[in-house]
């Protein structure tokens, strides 16, 4: 009997696949915090005057601004030191790089086309420059205190905790939604725009103040940095040297027109999302007080350890005696050796130092006190 083995079709059967849209991670991570939100709203024993979703949004706001708290400190300390040690350190310094730089030039000699009071000076800036980069990278990783890492490591914490708070307030203000049956000072409803526009008008306010911050609380010593720094730039503009990007000015400037646009977006925003950006803000200002509050006895210990040329408006590093006449010629006998091109084999014949020569001294130094001050 033949039997007929009949061998299964190596073919693939299609299948009627229906496909299912899944929430993607992002969307399902949103709702699980919007469903622990709601339930500890619920859960809270406020008392009956305080609204329990508003009280709870203040609540949850505070504590988010609380636990990210450390890393701001962190970074507020690190810029203490950089601010307290490093730059006054620097500043007693250059003085004493100066002095080493001139050393060096006389020890090295300089070639004859070199004897211009106007080279001799560009000279010893840019090595002196030089010198004070390197010393202050030396104490920026002594004293681990780089300030881009200070100053990024507390916005990039606060950056990610905001959108995400932002993120879950708005799904949470979308219909249906328990928040329509809430109001909350101007707000009628905790889904709905502000109708009065005074929320966000007040968000934009503290925003402004988070950016005068840092000059209300600034110290004698920043001041008077920041004073020193305007006059170089005034000096510079009126050199002709052109207009100087200053950052500082730049940062402030692009943070008041944020401000400004951020009143217009939290007037289009529900008003669960405007109460949250507007505690931010506040706990922001508060936490910025916080950081910048010095003592009394701080502030002495501060001026006690600052340099006096730090301190006082009128005070400039003062150059020893002998420079005060600034360099008009070259002297008759210079104090610089002459290096003339010397054919092969032939050494360059080189003059002594002689410390009694004062005039290419004040020559270099004398037009660089600008750099000291």
């Amino acid at each position: 009997m033949l039997a007929l083995h009949v061998r299964p079709s190596l073919q693939r059967i299609p299948r009627c696949v229906h496909h299912t849209r899944r929430p993607s991670n992002r969307r399902f991570f949103i709702q699980s915090l919007c469903d622990s939100f709601l339930d500890l709203a619920t859960a809270l024993p406020l008392p009956p005057s305080v609204p329990a979703y508003s009280g709870t949004i203040i609540l949850v706001t505070i504590v988010s601004r609380l636990a990210i708290f450390p890393v701001a400190l962190w970074g507020r300390n690190r810029v203490r030191r950089l601010e307290n040690i490093v730059l006054p350190e620097v500043e007693r310094l250059k003085p004493i790089i100066s002095k080493q730089v001139l050393d060096d030039m006389k020890r090295e000699g300089m070639r004859k086309e070199d004897l211009v009071p106007a080279k001799l000076q560009q000279i010893h800036l840019s090595r002196m420059i030089q010198k004070v980069k390197t010393e202050q990278k030396r104490l920026v990783a002594e004293h681990k205190c780089n300030p881009g890492l200070s100053m990024v490591a507390s916005p990039a914490s606060q950056l990610p905790v905001f959108i995400v708070m932002s993120m879950m307030f708005n799904r949470l203000a979308q219909d249906p939604t328990p928040f329509d049956s809430e109001a909350f000072l101007t707000l009628t409803s905790l889904n709905h725009p502000d109708p009065t526009w005074a929320l966000p008008i007040v968000l934009g306010f503290v925003t402004m103040a988070n950016v005068e911050s840092n000059n209300w609380l600034m110290s004698a010593v920043q001041r008077d940095r920041l004073r020193k720094a305007e006059e170089r730039r005034a000096q510079q503009m009126a050199a002709g040297k052109g207009l100087a990007l200053q950052p500082h000015q730049v940062i402030k400037t692009t943070l008041y027109g944020l401000s400004v646009a951020r009143i217009v977006l939290a007037g289009l925003s529900p008003g669960s999302v405007v109460l949250y950006w507007t505690t931010s803000a506040i706990c922001g200002l508060i936490q910025t007080w916080v950081l910048d509050y010095k003592p009394a006895e701080m502030r002495i210990g501060q001026m006690a350890a600052t340099p006096p040329q730090a301190l006082a408006a009128e005070s400039v590093p003062v150059a020893p005696k002998r420079l005060e006449k600034p360099l008009t010629a070259i002297p008759k006998s210079p104090a610089f050796m002459v290096i003339k091109k010397p054919a092969k084999k032939q050494k360059p014949k080189r003059s002594p130092w002689d410390p009694r020569s004062q005039e290419s001294l004040s020559g270099l130094l004398g037009p660089c006190e600008y750099f000291l001050i």
